[in-house]
Parts: structure tokens; C-alpha cells; sequence
């Protein structure tokens, strides 16, 4: 999946960065950058597509995200409220080369292992988001002793993993720009019927050649993709919403029922109705 690179700006001498995001809609292009990404979500719920996998997001979550690993946090449309991101930017050499190789930070390893898929903590949420909240009133010694607290207590919690692919490369602006345009109009689009010649359009070329290209960088088929976005929406609005399984599928792009069953027990192995039960 080729990406449009994204540079995170940051004065010369710093090799920590924090930054609060406190948008209605968070930057919502796909991108990649070269710096280490760790997100808090403080408020807001929406869809994080990372690689080439789709979860959702909602208060409390925390994510992390490798270098040059594709990704785009899009709230949610109905959302009216701004939303408030808190992230910690550093490169694996910000601290100087080797550093996250020394004896003293051998715990921070499990960390660094799971990471190029990038992944989200499902437990011990709590415990990390108090280090997130406190960073904004923090001096730039004290932000550096909390990262290293927030990876170590990362590196031994529960997760999930985001991506089934590893990016290690940065890509060209050109390439960056089609697979971008591709995701935004799928992600705008999933609930309509969309044709293979409309989106090999919008990647400016034939039905043939995209779906090879698209299977190529992404281990996919672009039907495979779509379904799943349709999935994940639709299980926002199985846990958000008390309204029936038949209008939630045929408001997330499938046009009977029967179908709609079917692509959710195949992606999320159960039932719609068993999902909304579970959760």
C-alpha cells in the first residue's frame, strides 16, 4: 500500500514531541510518518484504518502505531462534539542510536516487538491513560520519564493487533495519492454499490490492472476490503443503535439479508444478532 508521506513538525532539538488533536475530525488523510506514534483517545469515537485493516475507536482507546505505518483516524459523521486525541511522537533513535537496546530498557522489548504491525492495549487502559492526561501540564523531563512508563506498562498489557501487513518504507507522494484517493472514496462510499470500473477510475486505470494492484499491496481483493469497512460500520451501529439487523445491513452497502449474515459471520465469526448480545 503506498502511502503520502506525512512529516510531523517539531523544533530542531526536540526528539520528544506531544500533541493534542482537538478537532471535529481528526487530520483525516491517509498518511505515514517517519516517527513512532502512541494515541490516547480522550474523547471522540470514529474508524482507524491502519495497513490494511479497519477497527474501530472510542473513548479510552490507546493506540500504537510504527514508523511509516499507513493509517487515518476518521470520526464519526454524526459526531457534533469535538473530538481530542493526545499523542507522543520519537523515532526509535531519538534518545541516541541503541538506546531502546540497553540492559536498563530490556522491558520496553515486547513493545517494540509488536509494534511494526502496530497494535491497541486492551488492558490496563486506565493505568496508561492517567499518563497520557497528565502529559499537557508536564515539562519536557518529566514527558520523557512518562513515555518510557507508558511503553513499559505497554509492552506488558493485553493487545490486539492492527495491521496484517508491515510497511518499512517510505513512499512516493504519486503512489501515496491513488491509494489515498482509492481508501477516501471507499470510506466516503461503502454503503453504495460500488463497481470495479468506478474505482479502478479512481485510481486512473483499467478494472484489470487495479485489481491486481490493489491485491498486490494490500494481500486482498478490493471486494475483500470492502466488506470488511462495511462490517466494522456496521457493528458501530449494532453496539450504538437499537435498530434492526435487516436496516442496519442494508444501510452499510448489502442489499438483503441473507448476505449481509453471511460476509459478518465469515469476517467476525458470529451472527449479527449474536454480535449485539455479546456487546
Amino acid at each position: 500500500m503506498k502511502i503520502l508521506p506525512f512529516q510531523i513538525p517539531k523544533p530542531t532539538n526536540d526528539a520528544l514531541i506531544y500533541q493534542e488533536d482537538h478537532e471535529l475530525e481528526f487530520y483525516n488523510q491517509l498518511h505515514q510518518h517517519e516517527e513512532i506514534q502512541l494515541s490516547f483517545i480522550a474523547q471522540g469515537e470514529g474508524t482507524l484504518l491502519v495497513g490494511d485493516s479497519l477497527t474501530s475507536y472510542s473513548k479510552g482507546d490507546v493506540f500504537a502505531i510504527d514508523s511509516n505505518l499507513p493509517h487515518v483516524f476518521l470520526s464519526a459523521k454524526e459526531a457534533t462534539s469535538k473530538s481530542l486525541m493526545l499523542s507522543l511522537f520519537f523515532t526509535r533513535n531519538s534518545f541516541g542510536k541503541g538506546f531502546f537496546e540497553l540492559e536498563e530498557t530490556h522491558e520496553t522489548r515486547d513493545f517494540f516487538d509488536g509494534l511494526k504491525n502496530g497494535f491497541k492495549i486492551e488492558a490496563s487502559k486506565e493505568e496508561v491513560s492517567d499518563l497520557f492526561l497528565n502529559l499537557k501540564h508536564q515539562s519536557k523531563m518529566q514527558r520523557f520519564i512518562a513515555l518510557l512508563e507508558i511503553v513499559r506498562r505497554m509492552s506488558h498489557a493485553k493487545k490486539s493487533i492492527l495491521s496484517s501487513q508491515i510497511f518499512e518504507k517510505r513512499f512516493s507522494a504519486n503512489e501515496g495519492k491513488r491509494m489515498r484517493d482509492v481508501m477516501d472514496f471507499t470510506l466516503h462510499n461503502f454503503n453504495k454499490d460500488i463497481r470495479t470500473e468506478t474505482i479502478a477510475d479512481i485510481a486512473y486505470m483499467t478494472p484489470n490492472a487495479f485489481c491486481k494492484y490493489f491485491k498486490k499491496r494490500t494481500n486482498k481483493t478490493y471486494n475483500q476490503f470492502l466488506n470488511e469497512i462495511r462490517i466494522e460500520k456496521a457493528c458501530q451501529l449494532l453496539n450504538g443503535t437499537d435498530g434492526l439487523i435487516a436496516e442496519i445491513g442494508f444501510a452499510t452497502g448489502f442489499r438483503n439479508l441473507s448476505n449481509f449474515n453471511r460476509k459478518f459471520k465469515e469476517i467476525k465469526g458470529l451472527t449479527p444478532s449474536a454480535y449485539r448480545a455479546q456487546h
